[in-house]
């Protein structure tokens, strides 16, 4: 989706949505690596049935990676790509189905940010060359030293596009990859594996939406199945609430902010590209032994269970007095399209809705107002009412202005934040002129040791006094110096004199320049004039842009819940209208042109490829980008403006590229296709899906017959053969047959000699057009257990309530008992634990009369009393017991006290709280009121926070 924040403001508004994945590692025993055993259960306690991976989610981070050495040739790259596959496999270990998505050619609509991306990955990587080499010249003529340019080629990413070299070789080594893991691991035995390649028109997330709903319709489909899908883009959370499926987990990288990156000139850390100053390298290890290696961590996963954020939304989306049925799932499509307006793939984002300033937030609240004035939801099965969402966008449109003066100010307030911590941290790093040593030094918190012992103290606080004086001479005649301002550095004033102040040390940064400026009265006519160069006056041309934007809410919406409405039809300006522009929109959209087919995949690479791309297209195709005499030489820029439309960063800007006009390319690209090659012609046709199995499978027999009868024609699918799946098959026509053996295409790798698996060409069960998928429950599906704590705790319910850490409900909690707290005090130095005189011994006090130590009969009950009570003491309790589930409980033994060491008295006093609180819990009392609930709502909440993190990635 294109919302970079969307993840990150979810993952933060429904915290416990995401469960951290358990992964088991393989080991190694005398130099040989031993696989993990994918048969055994789940180690995350769930067992899913379905694993669908968006591969080019998988193939850009192992092609080049961000966090660690890229692959040295293509070779490594498809190695790197089978380990990554594994890891997923070993997670989530699939029982049924394995379905692996490559992005094919893209209807239109998403073909132009697809453009726009390659265009700017292009542009970048001219402009990172020509500033290395420029930085580069300068380092070397200030006498810095850098190591020799590697002359070798750069990995051009653009490659990851359908029609591409690369992209045909990478199905043929999936293809082999799968055939060796269903003939020689146990784990993949009974699994069907579907690969859906380049050659497949259709994005790699909505070829998978599309099994799903194809199947669902169908009378044997499993309603309880459990879907895991793999992937880093927000709209797949979006994707797998419009299925109605009622068990849909999602499974992505967890996103780590900041990692540290080697400069790209020197290949040193701890710092950018245009900070290097050439400095030596320093030794990596004691002989340098670590001088060719970066520090990397692996990437560790995360689950995004959708079943509970459908938790959270009904409970923020449940409206009660409504004159019709609430249906819980109408609301939630509802909730889904209006994500739409916050920025989607196909269309601009509305420019008065930010996602970071709570923009879902407010539609929501407008969105129920709504409901109840006009009697009914916004969608239904993929198709929009639009008259119920034109009362939407003007209660939005009411608010721009504000919302706008309200951007203004909450920008201010930011940049004077900032400016203000960037003075605290030079303060910081200048650190005081003085720093004192001995007992005198500060410490810093949680320190083990303890202070130096002083050796002369009169002679330190002398020391002290004369370095303060000193200071405060200088400051006072800095502040004489300027005229009396008391903010002049004076620390600093001396060395700096003459010197003239960097640009780096400014305290403002440089600002995008605004024209707009949407606080401002008059905003709309300055919008339009600046972004689309008409005047405000023109009613036509604002209602021609509605026009189109309400076109696209309708085909993303169908695009989610039904499939591709139009391969051409896309969004033909780069601006979204205003909220207030939505007037009269009833009657403006009716239906998209039926019967339209997607590009070739040559024909696409025309369509996104920039010039300097050009070499992975045949040579007189490369012509028509570069050669002057092209009749489309105007679709290939060298050059182009990025608006940063208020942004700061060029990447969050808009690429300002001409649409490519569809007739105007094929019409040129019908002189070129004579010069194609009967290996290009194959490349440029369009695929199926392909099926693999191994023997044990039930359906393998059924298409070895298909084989050995050389049956042409399409066969349907035995449901009962396979988990009730249905669909046709074809034979292949390059196969993967049992016993025959499989050449590896990758020359580090080895053939497989005892092949096992088959493959068979698959289509998806056919329907009539016009047909309907319905966006609901199936009968017979049910929903998981609650997760979330209930909004309103029945009275005759006296047990506390406990989140659920994980998949597992029933999964017993660790509590800490008598040994447990004894072997944590073995462990701990309790000399050098809480400070320097946390662990004194008791005054003589607890000796008189008031405390009996253990050797003198054994350990008494406090006896409570003021005098102990202000030394710390714990009053009196009896003997504490700690609950455990499902089990009998047995009463604790009491904690030694000998000597009275301050985590004896500790542990003592936690076991009197602990039992006071679960005597207050009792009698139908609010689930908070217990210690243990208190304190697992702490440890859920602390873990909901550290969860929260978004990333991107590139399509």
């Amino acid at each position: 989706m294109g919302v970079p924040a969307f993840f990150r403001w979810l993952s933060r508004k429904y915290a416990s949505i995401i469960v951290h994945c358990v992964e088991e590692k393989g080991k190694e025993c005398n130099g040989v690596r031993i696989p993990v055993d994918t048969t055994k259960p789940n180690p995350n306690e769930v067992e899913f049935d379905n694993l669908y991976l968006d591969m080019n989610g998988i193939i850009h981070p192992c092609t080049h990676p961000e966090d660690k050495p890229a692959p040295k040739n293509e070779d490594e790259m498809m190695v790197a790509i089978f380990e990554y596959i594994d890891r997923l496999f070993n997670i989530v270990r699939p029982r049924r189905v394995l379905y692996m998505a490559i992005d094919g050619v893209a209807p239109r609509a998403k073909m132009n940010q697809q453009r726009s991306r390659r265009f700017r990955a292009s542009k970048e990587g001219v402009e990172l060359t020509e500033e290395k080499a420029r930085i580069r010249e300068e380092v070397i003529q200030r006498g810095g030293y850098l190591p020799p340019e590697e002359i070798k080629e750069r990995f051009d990413s653009n490659c990851i596009t359908p029609g591409t070299e690369f992209m045909d070789n990478l199905a043929q080594c999936l293809r082999y990859y799968v055939a060796d893991r269903l003939s020689n691991d146990p784990g993949w035995k009974n699994v069907t594996v579907l690969l859906s390649d380049a050659s497949v028109p259709g994005e790699g997330e909505h070829k998978i939406m599309d099994y799903i709903r194809r199947q669902r319709a169908q009378p044997n489909h499993d309603p309880n199945t459990h879907h895991c899908l793999c992937g880093a883009d927000a709209d797949l959370i979006m994707l797998g609430l419009a299925t109605h499926e009622p068990n849909f987990t999602i499974i992505r990288e967890e996103f780590k902010p900041n990692k540290p990156r080697p400069c790209a000139l020197c290949g040193q850390m701890g710092h950018e590209i245009k900070d290097c100053q050439g400095a030596a390298r320093e030794k990596q290890g004691e002989h340098d032994e670590f001088a060719d290696t970066m520090p990397v961590s692996e990437q560790e996963f995360i689950f995004i269970r959708l079943c509970v954020l459908r938790e959270y939304l009904a409970r923020e989306l449940t409206m009660a007095s409504l004159p019709f049925p609430f249906d819980f799932e109408r609301s939630v499509d509802d909730w889904v399209f209006m994500c739409f307006f916050v920025g989607n793939d196909f269309l601009p984002h509305l420019p008065s809705l930010e996602i970071r300033e709570g923009a879902i937030d407010r539609l929501v609240n407008i969105y129920k107002d709504v409901v109840h004035k006009t009697g009914g939801y916004l969608t239904e099965n993929g198709y929009v009412n639009l008259e119920r969402v034109e009362l939407i966008m003007q209660a939005v449109g009411v608010a721009e202005d504000n919302i706008f003066k309200k951007r203004k100010e909450d920008d201010e307030g930011f940049k004077r934040r900032m400016k203000e911590k960037r003075k605290r941290m030079k303060a910081e790093q200048r650190g005081p002129a003085y720093m004192t040593t001995g007992q005198f030094a500060p410490q810093a918190l949680g320190r083990r040791d303890r202070p130096e012992a002083v050796q002369n103290a009169r002679h330190q606080a002398y020391d002290m006094r004369m370095q303060h004086n000193k200071d405060a001479a200088q400051f006072l005649k800095a502040t004489m110096k300027n005229g009396g301002n008391s903010s002049a550095e004076a620390s600093g004033s001396a060395d700096n004199r003459g010197m003239k102040r960097k640009a780096e040390d400014s305290d403002s940064e440089p600002e995008p320049e605004d024209n707009v400026r949407l606080w401002e009265d008059g905003w709309k006519q300055r919008y339009y004039k600046t972004k689309f160069d008409v005047d405000v006056e023109d009613e036509d041309f604002r209602k021609k842009v509605v026009k189109s934007y309400v076109e696209g809410l309708c085909w993303v919406l169908r695009y989610y819940y039904q499939g591709c409405a139009s391969w051409k039809w896309y969004f033909p300006f780069h601006y979204a209208p205003f909220a207030s522009d939505f007037k009269d929109i009833k009657g403006m959209f009716t239906d998209f042109e039926k019967d339209t087919k997607p590009f070739k995949p040559l024909e696409q690479l025309m369509g996104v490829f920039p010039a300097a791309s050009g070499n992975f297209l045949p040579p007189t195709w490369r012509s028509l980008m570069s050669s002057p005499d092209s009749p489309i030489i105007d679709f290939y820029p060298d050059d182009f403006a990025i608006d940063l439309n208020g942004k700061k960063y060029a990447w969050q800007g808009v690429a300002l590229l001409p649409f490519v006009d569809e007739r105007r390319l094929r019409a040129a690209l019908a002189d070129v296709y004579s010069d194609l090659t009967p290996e290009e012609v194959r490349r440029n046709s369009l695929g199926s899906d392909v099926m693999f199995l191994g023997k044990s499978h039930p359906l393998f027999d059924f298409i070895h017959e298909l084989y050995r009868t050389e049956s042409h024609e399409d066969t349907e699918i035995p449901a009962e053969l396979c988990h009730g799946i249905l669909g046709t098959l074809n034979l292949d026509d390059n196969p993967i047959l049992p016993d025959k053996p499989v050449t590896s295409p990758i020359p580090m790798l080895r053939d497989i000699s005892q092949n096992i698996a088959i493959g068979v060409k698959f289509k998806d069960p056919h329907f009539a057009d016009g047909f309907v998928f319905k966006a609901v429950l199936l009968s017979g599906a049910k929903m998981p257990n609650k997760v979330l704590k209930p909004g309103d705790w029945e009275k005759g319910n006296r047990e506390p309530w406990r989140p659920q850490l994980g998949f597992n409900q029933h999964r017993q909690q660790a509590h800490l008992d008598q040994s447990g707290f004894r072997a944590l005090g073995h462990s701990l130095n309790r000399n050098q634990h809480g400070g320097q005189y946390s662990n004194a011994p008791p005054p003589s006090n607890y000796q008189q009369g008031n405390y009996r130590s253990s050797h003198r009969g054994g350990h008494q009950p406090f006896q409570h009393s003021r005098q102990n009570s202000l030394l710390g003491a714990p009053p009196s309790y009896h003997q504490p017991q700690y609950p455990r589930q499902q089990q009998q409980q047995q009463p604790a033994q009491q904690y030694g006290t000998s000597r009275g060491h301050g985590w004896d008295r500790a542990a003592q006093s936690q076991q009197s709280a602990y039992q006071q609180n679960m005597s207050r819990g009792q009698g139908g009392a609010p689930a908070a009121g217990t210690y243990q609930q208190r304190y697992h709502d702490r440890q859920d909440d602390w873990r909901g926070r550290r969860d929260t993190r978004g990333p991107q990635h590139q399509n």
